[in-house]
């Protein structure tokens, strides 16, 4: 299973993959590219159905699809970092096939979005009206998605108007791509099965985050007590952008410490 992905490969040594969010592109990750790029090989992907990456027009728009795809594009082994939606599909594939990574390392992300119960995350509600909205206007809608994430950061307005760029410098993902993203969001539960990961992990998150609020920090560590947490104090959803040097500290050493 072969796709066409678009990457950006700066730097030598052990592989990095980094996968962005819901939306996006790889042009997210553009704070931290120098500091990665030094630590080792440096992939950036735009993921299956966003930027310059087509989805097959032959293949159905869903999870396990994306992680297939997203599979066939990676290096042989690397270290994983993965955002949001790009760290539900990095965790998957971690599960999956763990001999095929270093370190996973997931940032702002849940191993299920929605708020549930007594279970932190988005109201099911705002997928919903996303998801509604996203026909009538898509290019607004997602900048509202972005102005969520950005909500608490005490740069909010600099942060969005800086992703809105990268955003729209490339091809914007299909009504399709989109709508099968929050999808994706709302009902992947991987819950039950994180006690199962057999990788070294590091979990980042922000503390003013509205989408993945720090609660849900604590109930992952009570299944993954062998990993790693990081809560960015004053960073909201997207924290490698909000405060990129602090993001860096603790990224860094995590990777080097799991150096082949």
């Amino acid at each position: 299973m072969v796709a066409s992905v678009w990457r950006a490969v700066r730097g030598t040594g052990t592989d990095i993959v980094v996968l962005h969010g819901w939306g996006l592109n790889a042009n997210i990750w553009t704070p931290i590219v120098a500091p990665l790029a030094q630590v080792g090989t440096l992939h950036r992907f735009d993921l299956p159905g966003y930027g310059e990456s087509p989805w097959p027009d032959d293949m159905p728009l869903n999870f396990d699809n994306l992680c297939e795809l997203t599979l066939a594009a990676l290096p042989e082994r690397c270290h994983l970092i993965g955002w949001s939606l790009g760290g539900l599909v990095a965790t998957e594939l971690a599960l999956r096939h763990p001999e095929r990574f270093y370190s996973l390392t997931t940032v702002a992300s849940s191993p299920y979005f929605p708020s549930e119960n007594d279970w932190p995350g988005i109201e099911p509600h705002v997928l919903n009206t996303f998801a509604k909205q996203l026909s009538k206007d898509f290019k607004r809608t997602v900048e509202r998605f972005l102005a969520l994430q950005s909500l608490g950061s005490p740069h909010a307005r600099e942060d969005v108007k800086q992703i809105k760029e990268w955003l729209f410098a490339k091809p914007m993902a299909s009504v399709e791509v989109l709508d099968a993203g929050l999808d994706m969001l709302a009902s992947v539960d991987l819950r039950s099965r994180l006690p199962d990961l057999q990788v070294p992990c590091l979990r980042m998150y922000g503390k003013l985050d509205a989408l993945v609020p720090k609660g849900v920090a604590e109930r992952v560590s009570a299944w993954l007590p062998e990993s790693e947490c990081y809560v960015a104090p004053k960073c909201s959803h997207a924290p490698f952008i909000s405060d990129p040097e602090g993001f860096v500290a603790h990224l860094v050493p995590f990777l080097q410490r799991h150096m082949p």
